[in-house]
């Protein structure tokens, strides 16, 4: 954080870029040192918690670079000695922000080009996605230096156009993976209780189905009583068009017909996308400005710093985690290697069976061996997982132990890219429609009427693409078996 912060010191020439190649070393050295740790567990998954904390640090640092406040409390370290400025300019808002954002999602874009095709911890690529933390985090921080020398023209067309575009898909990816997820948490109930005959799994079926719509329906009371006052016209037709819906698609997930050709549909995957639905219509009622006198929250806040601050902080914990979940579900977006094993080549195979005494050692034929055993269905897919021969060496570059052997637990290439995705958003989240002359020391991240109307849209396109998921068996039966 200390180099991201010092970056504009690069504009005075001696003494700030020995402080800015200072401050960027120790980062590195401190970020190489934590992965190090993370690399005692599995290796998939400390990469993908560093990536979210490296976003999460990245977006703190784009909320801050939003007012002066950061580069003020920079300047009091140095005892005023150094005015920070970029080209004769102060070093924040629009652009500061878009500057930091532009130069992780290239930092993103690499390396998705450069994993392109990764089956396994095997293919030596595979160490540049879970080893390399100390280079990884100088080169993204030598990008973060390199915007600095882009023309600030360049921004004002990336964050209107580009930046918006990549947001706003972003979004569509993560309300394609809420569908997902909701049809594959009532699968997963559903064949528990069919292979098992478990009471215990019926019971948190129709215990978080009915707590779901608990939920949405308090919240929907909550923000009639609270947001939809006289005069509060957006807000009344947002949560009234929730209301509906929310009952239109729990009727038709249990409409006969819907049954009849997709018998697994119900009430629990409805529950799921209905309390999200419900809680963006919340959360875009509760986070529009105040002009209208239609947002209590905003009156209420006692100390406004400390709100702007924590919520600041809790919608960019949230961003890290949707952007690591989304990342790795690769199979709602047509990724076949999520959670895969590589399969064995035709030229290892005949006829289901090894038919040649391979060349390499006793680790190699065991490890062929019991990927021919889970190919068959003898094994489970975790047994790869499970083989730790003393032999075995990590890939992770940490001494973790390696459960990407057999096969990837997500796609790389995908991950980054939808990496780059959050960034867009982040940026878009923090520039649209903000008041830069009337923040103060702190910026309210998401308080303007483009956000809230986002989240409301969003809401509505989330049980448009669950809708579709219900019908389209119906429409297209062959395409579905039926």
């Amino acid at each position: 954080m200390g180099a991201l912060l010092s970056i504009p010191m690069m504009a005075v020439p001696s003494m700030g870029s020995l402080m800015t190649m200072g401050a960027s070393c120790c980062g590195a050295a401190t970020c190489s040192a934590v992965c190090s740790a993370c690399g005692k567990f599995q290796s998939s998954m400390a990469t993908r918690i560093a990536y979210a904390v490296i976003l999460l640090v990245n977006s703190i640092i784009s909320w801050l670079m939003l007012t002066p406040w950061a580069l003020k409390k920079l300047e009091h370290l140095t005892l005023d000695y150094m005015s920070i400025t970029c080209e004769g300019k102060e070093c924040y808002g629009f652009v500061a922000v878009q500057r930091v954002n532009f130069a992780l999602g290239l930092f993103h874009f690499a390396l998705a080009i450069l994993l392109l095709g990764v089956k396994s911890s095997h293919d030596g690529r595979a160490a540049l996605q879970n080893g390399y933390w100390g280079p990884k985090i100088v080169v993204w921080l030598a990008f973060v230096v390199l915007t600095f020398f882009i023309p600030e023209a360049f921004f004002y067309v990336w964050g209107k156009y580009f930046a918006l575009a990549g947001a706003m898909l972003f979004v569509f990816l993560g309300l394609i993976l809420l569908v997902d997820l909701a049809h594959t948490w009532a699968e997963f109930c559903l064949e528990k209780i069919e292979n098992y005959d478990s009471k215990a799994w019926r019971g948190i079926l129709i215990g978080s189905t009915l707590g779901m719509y608990t939920l949405s329906f308090a919240m929907t009371i909550v923000m009639y009583i609270f947001f939809a006052n006289s005069g509060c016209s957006m807000n009344q037709a947002a949560i009234t068009v929730n209301l509906i819906v929310l009952l239109i698609i729990s009727a038709i997930s249990v409409h006969p017909t819907i049954q009849e050709y997709n018998p697994q549909a119900g009430l629990a995957q409805s529950a799921m996308v209905a309390i999200y639905c419900t809680y963006l219509t919340m959360s875009a009622v509760s986070m529009e400005p105040d002009d209208r006198h239609c947002n209590p929250l905003i009156r209420a806040s006692g100390t406004r710093t400390a709100s702007i601050v924590i919520g600041a902080i809790v919608t960019m914990l949230t961003i890290a985690y949707t952007t690591t979940r989304a990342a790795t579900q690769g199979i709602a977006l047509g990724s076949q290697t999520s959670h895969a094993y590589s399969k064995l080549g035709s030229e290892d195979t005949e006829h289901g069976m090894v038919d040649q005494q391979p060349s390499s050692s006793r680790r190699e034929m065991r490890a062929e061996a019991l990927r021919a055993a889970v190919e068959a269905g003898s094994l489970p897919a975790n047994a790869l997982d499970d083989d730790d021969d003393d032999q075995s060496v990590s890939n992770d570059g940490y001494g973790g132990k390696d459960d990407e052997r057999g096969g990837t637990q997500y796609n790389y290439s995908l991950f980054h890219v939808i990496f780059l995705l959050a960034t867009c958003w982040v940026a878009t989240l923090l520039t649209q429609n903000i008041d830069f002359e009337n923040t103060g020391d702190f910026a309210a991240v998401g308080r303007t009427y483009w956000a809230s109307w986002v989240k409301i849209v969003s809401a509505w396109v989330a049980y448009g693409i669950y809708s579709w998921s219900l019908l389209a068996p119906v429409a297209m039966p062959d395409r579905f078996g039926h």
